[in-house]
């Protein structure tokens, strides 16, 4: 198969040069936190920090899995810093956000998976930032519904947790993970909690068919997830995972309307969308 060398236009941004973002960016480096804005190399970073938004990512900045799609630097973690909750709520209220998205690294080296802290963060936001909407990006806790259930029982109001790819790829995408463990997670946390939105995402170019990608949104719908957002996958260093094909936003478009047909409440997709990228849009347009 050929590899895409070459970005195509739609995929050269122009970066915006706002006093924004680096009042953005200082917060987040005094507060001594992490996001995956800057540890995913997410390529819309200059517009949400210069919007004031970022999504912040708990449990440190190393992951102890080896997703070949991931720029997360993928070393042992450090121990679980019981400050960082406090931290995040006050770096909440100095941004004055109304919706908060939390995700975290992968932690399979801590007994809960890092589900406590999950926990602490959401208490901390809601004392300090009580209407504040919260949206947490989850890892799979390793299927463990003790620990999926913790974090359920805090009542966020969303749960995302993404597939990411197709099952054919997990074996060199997501080695450590398991697409039907990911699907299970999801439908439980629908099941179990039904007031809470439920969300997931998948990225395109990685050697992907259509029919895979539509066998994966009929999975998802079967697991009663609500949202879904699809975006072009782009190859943070050259050591990770190729990319296979650049998709065009005609395709996306195409796939959004597909979904939609399916009956997901919503579906964002477009090369540039993220898990958490107008995160607080999505939600309205959801309920």
């Amino acid at each position: 198969m050929t590899l895409s060398k070459t970005k195509p236009p739609w995929l050269r941004l122009r970066l915006p040069q706002s006093p924004q973002y680096e009042l953005t960016r200082r917060l987040l480096t005094h507060a001594k936190l992490h996001t995956v804005c800057q540890e995913a190399s997410c390529p819309n970073i200059y517009e949400c920090f210069s919007r004031h938004t970022a999504t912040f990512l708990i449990l440190g900045d190393r992951c102890t899995r080896n997703c070949s799609f991931c720029a997360v630097q993928q070393d042992p973690p450090h121990p679980v810093d019981p400050d960082e909750p406090q931290r995040v709520a006050e770096a909440v209220a100095q941004m004055g956000l109304g919706y908060v998205v939390i995700t975290s690294v992968t932690r399979d080296d801590l007994p809960d998976g890092g589900a406590a802290q999950f926990v602490a963060t959401i208490d901390q936001i809601r004392l300090k930032n009580s209407n504040a909407r919260i949206e947490i990006l989850i890892p799979d806790f390793q299927g463990d519904r003790d620990h999926l259930n913790l974090v359920l029982k805090s009542t966020p109001d969303v749960v995302n947790h993404n597939v990411e790819t197709v099952p054919r790829l997990y074996p060199r995408v997501r080695p450590q993970a398991d697409y039907h463990r990911s699907i299970a997670v999801l439908n439980h946390a629908a099941t179990a909690a039904p007031e809470i939105l439920t969300k997931s995402g998948l990225m395109l170019g990685l050697g992907e068919t259509d029919q895979e990608i539509e066998q994966v949104l009929h999975d998802l719908r079967k697991a009663q997830c609500r949202v879904i957002t699809m975006g072009q996958y782009l190859q943070p260093t050259p050591a990770h995972h190729p990319v296979i094909r650049y998709v065009p936003p005609e395709e996306f478009e195409d796939w959004r309307i597909i979904a939609l047909k399916m009956g997901f409440d919503q579906a964002a997709c477009s090369p540039l969308t993220r898990s958490s990228y107008l995160a607080h849009e999505i939600f309205n347009g959801a309920h």
